[in-house]
This record gives C-alpha cells, sequence and structure tokens, in this order.
C-alpha cells in the first residue's frame, strides 16, 4: 500500500480528500431526505419520488454550470455559494414541505442544482498537490472507491437523523455540505488554484471527441449502475427478504472499493486509454451472472464480482478526462463526468422496471449486462478518439503530469 502512504504524506492530500468525501455526503442522503420529508407530510410515492427524481437531475444539470464558472472564477468563488444555497434549498423544503407544490419543485431544484462541484473540483486539484503520476492514479483510484461508502453512510445518516423528524434530516444534509465545502473551500490549494487560459469555445469541454466518446461510455456505465438499483429491489421482493436489497448493494460496493484499492496501489502498463477497454469488458462480464438471479447466497457473491471493476473503470476515466479535456476546461469536464453517470443511471432505472415488467428478475438483471456492454461497444468504437494528442499541457491543474511539478510550484504548496 506504499502508493496510498506516499499520496496521504503529501500536503494537503489528506485534507483534500476527507473534506471533499464530507461535503459529498448529500450526494448520497439528499434522495432519500426529500423522500422522506414528502411521505412524513402525507404525500404519495408518486410525489415522492417525482421531486426526488428532480433533485437528481437537478444537480447533474448544475454540475457542468458550475464546473465552468470554477474553471474561470477559481474554486473558493463558487464552492461555498452554491453550498449555501443548496442547504437553502433543502431548509426551504424543510419549512414548505410538499405543499404548496411550486415552492417544493423549487426547493429541491435549488437545492440539487447548486450542488458544489467538489467531485470535480478535487479532480482539478491532484495534479497541482501531488508530485507524480503514479501518485494521482493512486489518488483517482481512492476517491473512486471511497465515493461508495458515501452512499451506505449517507442513507444511514438520513435514516438517523429522521428518526427524530424529516426536517432534521434535510437540514443536516444542507450542513453537511456547507462543512465540507469549507474544509476544502479554505485549504490553500483550492483558494489559489486557477484554470489555465480557455481555449474551447462555447461547446467547452465538449469540443473534444475523445471526451464525448468517454461521456457516452461513462453513461452506458451509469445505465448499469441505475438498473442494479432497482433490480436488486425486485430480486428482494421475490424472495420476501427486505433485507436482501441492501445486502446486495453493499455487496457490490465492497467489491468496488476492494477493486479501488488494489488498482490504485500499483502501476499498469500501457496508458489509460489501453486500459480503458479491457476494464470496461471486464465490467460488463461481471453483470452478465446476475442475469441468473440464484439464491440470495451465491448472488452476494455475484454482486461482490460485479462491483471490483467499476472503481477501476471510473478511475482510468479520470485519467483520460484530464488528458482529453481542452486547456481551461478541466474542472467542466469532471463536472460532465459526474452528469453523464447521473443520467445513465436515471435512465438504467427506467430500463430496469421495464425489464423487470417483460421478463421478471432475470429481464431486470439484463439491463444491467446491456449497459455495460454499450459502455464496452462505445469506447472500441471511439478507440481513435480516446488516444491523447501528446500535447505538453500547464502544470496548473489542468492536466496529468509525466513527472513533478516545476519546482517554484511545488516549493509554494509545499509552504
Amino acid at each position: 500500500m506504499r502508493a496510498y502512504a506516499d499520496f496521504l504524506r503529501a500536503r494537503y492530500a489528506g485534507r483534500l480528500l476527507a473534506g471533499t468525501l464530507l461535503g459529498r455526503l448529500p450526494n448520497g442522503m439528499g434522495m432519500l431526505a426529500v423522500v422522506l420529508h414528502v411521505r412524513a407530510g402525507g404525500g404519495g410515492y408518486p410525489l415522492a419520488g417525482t421531486l426526488a427524481a428532480v433533485f437528481g437531475l437537478s444537480m447533474a444539470a448544475g454540475q457542468p454550470v458550475l464546473g465552468r464558472a470554477m474553471d474561470r472564477l477559481g474554486q473558493s468563488r463558487v464552492l461555498l455559494p452554491a453550498a449555501c444555497a443548496s442547504a437553502a434549498g433543502f431548509a426551504l423544503l424543510a419549512w414548505a414541505g410538499a405543499s404548496p407544490l411550486p415552492v417544493a419543485i423549487g426547493a429541491v431544484v435549488l437545492a440539487g442544482f447548486a450542488t458544489p462541484p467538489l467531485e470535480a473540483g478535487l479532480r482539478a486539484l491532484w495534479p497541482m498537490v501531488l508530485s507524480g503520476p503514479s501518485q494521482v492514479q493512486a489518488a483517482y483510484a481512492l476517491d473512486a472507491a471511497a465515493q461508495e461508502i458515501l452512499f451506505t453512510v449517507g442513507p444511514l445518516l438520513v435514516v438517523a437523523a429522521a428518526a427524530l423528524s424529516t426536517e432534521a434530516a434535510l437540514l443536516l444534509t444542507g450542513a453537511l455540505g456547507i462543512a465540507g465545502t469549507l474544509v476544502v473551500a479554505l485549504s490553500r490549494p483550492s483558494r489559489t488554484w486557477r484554470g489555465a487560459p480557455r481555449t474551447a469555445g462555447w461547446a467547452g469541454p465538449l469540443r473534444s471527441s475523445g471526451l464525448r466518446v468517454l461521456l457516452v461510455a461513462l453513461a452506458g456505465t451509469g445505465i448499469a449502475l441505475g438498473v442494479y438499483a432497482v433490480a436488486v429491489v425486485a430480486y428482494a421482493e421475490r424472495l420476501d427478504d427486505d433485507l436482501a436489497s441492501g445486502l446486495l448493494l453493499a455487496s457490490m460496493s465492497a467489491g468496488a472499493l476492494l477493486g479501488g484499492l488494489v488498482y490504485g496501489a500499483r502501476s499498469w502498463p500501457g496508458g489509460p486509454h489501453h486500459r480503458l477497454p479491457w476494464l470496461l469488458a471486464a465490467l460488463a462480464a461481471g453483470y452478465l451472472p446476475l442475469i441468473w438471479a440464484p439464491g440470495l447466497t451465491v448472488m452476494l457473491v455475484l454482486a461482490f464480482l460485479s462491483g471490483i471493476m467499476l472503481a477501476p473503470v471510473l478511475a482510468c476515466c479520470f485519467s483520460l478526462v484530464d488528458r482529453l479535456a481542452p486547456q481551461g476546461t478541466v474542472t467542466e469536464a469532471f463536472a460532465w463526468v459526474v452528469a453523464a453517470v447521473g443520467a445513465g443511471s436515471s435512465l438504467g432505472s427506467a430500463v430496469s422496471g421495464l425489464g423487470q415488467s417483460l421478463a421478471g428478475v432475470p429481464g431486470a438483471f439484463t439491463g444491467a449486462a446491456a449497459g455495460g456492454v454499450l459502455a464496452l461497444a462505445v469506447c472500441l468504437l471511439g478507440m481513435r478518439a480516446l488516444r491523447p494528442s501528446g500535447e505538453s499541457r500547464p502544470s496548473d491543474g489542468t492536466g496529468a503530469q509525466d513527472g513533478p511539478l516545476p519546482g517554484d510550484r511545488a516549493l509554494e504548496l509545499g509552504g
């Protein structure tokens, strides 16, 4: 685990990672907190689900917009106001409830759209804070693996706070977002980071054909994740076991955590564009046995195996984004990654429901395998675009480094 030890010894690395994880807890809490609050106020499941979906889609839409603002204005000027605005949205929903409906919709749109792009901001900072590509790869892998914890711990915090009141759950969600954002935005790297002079036009990072290919592939991965989240519920209902869905989600997350840690702990031959098709092929293969939908004990093993390649795929994609994004658009590019996975996940939820209605539980899980195959197919068809151009990138956090930072910048960050 030397790679992680070296990474965590880098100045600011532990603070930035911990602060970002804390500030991203609302990503795993928001939808559940909205659903519980609407239900506690007497709203039906259709209304609760609709408002939760509005929250998720608003968050996906807001990330690229805020990411572009960060590339132009710097991180602290965007992160802190966004965190406060998002918390205000949660507070407004806590005060107003689901009635009147226009106020509730406005509250969840504000809470979702203003979610601070900590995830994108952190990935833009790593090449600036860390000393070389091995540490950056370890950071990306640990980041991808640790986010599985968010979607385990976050819902537990919501349930615990909701035991007092659903208003408390919403307020806690907003408060954690502010707390984590403060840890990151007040750090020296975040305060001093500035994007390189912008070379892209109105399309921003989407001007890069390689990035467009990568985003579509990531949307396919998101489809698989969205399908899985719904399919495990259908599987649990078939078993008449309420705990089964939670166990299967936790098992997949555990596999992703292990896979991410192993991937980031060593160096791999070839560039990330060479590794990605193999990782996506293994990810798709991991989803195929789920269609069998055997007994719970075997299914838990299959769920664990299906998650192993998830974090390595994401970490590899992060490295590619760093290389493919046009100069001055790196934060927005990483924000588009979040949006692509989120949009794919929303589509996957619908795909899984359709598959379940046509072919039962196996039909529901078929969508996960289809999403993985789609991601692989897009990657293979777009391999030429994924190859980096080889242009040198400035060492300001806008691209992965092939070596340590120049002396002046390294000394500045080292204090």
